[in-house]
């Protein structure tokens, strides 16, 4: 090798090696922003379809608690605020607002389903309607599949959070604008409580 030639190599290594670590630290970075992205997008399935269960569970309430409209109306609105809020989480996956407004719409949606259970316990024929029961039945997988989701989504947004928040990869998420993203937790505390159902 002459003289020239270990020079060249040299300066290529010189420009390479950080070129291919600045490229294989960005995709990485790249990888887990769209893992986290797509388990959210994985709660949304659910948050929809439990947004969208809500109305056939009221219709077939209503014609059992006639008396009870303001607890139906109320779950219909708690439903149209937390899917409102699910559709701006959507389209500001991870931001702390957004989660945050979505988290305490869906707590507030689940405590006027809570509500219109607890309700619906002083109307026997509702509480063996099958109708209802199914509903009921769908509404208690979707909460499992939710749980399940969100778990998934925080799971991927602390791998995500980890990467940029390491070194070197710091470094390239700041250069290129990657920001830390927010879990979508729990926002009340009795939430976290199981679910007591008295006959």
């Amino acid at each position: 090798m002459t003289a020239l030639t270990i020079t060249i190599l040299v300066i290529l290594a010189v420009f390479l090696i950080p070129f291919l670590l600045v490229t294989a630290l960005y995709n990485s970075l790249v990888r887990l922003r769209n893992r986290y992205k797509n388990a959210f997008a994985q709660i949304d399935v659910q948050l929809k379809r439990r947004h969208d269960l809500i109305p056939n569970l009221v219709e077939t309430a209503k014609g059992f608690m006639k008396h009870e409209r303001e607890t139906l109306e109320a779950v219909i609105a708690a439903r149209n605020v937390a899917h409102t809020a699910r559709q701006n989480a959507m389209n500001n996956i991870g931001d702390a607002d957004s989660m945050s407004a979505l988290a305490q719409a869906e707590s507030g949606l689940g405590g006027m389903m809570g509500r219109l259970f607890a309700v619906s316990e002083s109307y026997p024929e509702l509480r063996s309607n099958q109708n209802m029961l199914q509903l009921q039945e769908e509404l208690t997988s979707t909460e499992s599949k939710v749980a399940f989701a969100r778990q998934h989504y925080n799971d991927a947004v602390m791998n995500y959070n980890n990467k940029i928040e390491s070194f070197p990869a710091n470094f390239i998420a700041g250069m290129f604008n990657f920001v830390k993203a927010t879990m979508f937790e729990v926002s009340d505390d009795s939430e976290r409580d199981s679910v007591k159902v008295e006959f």
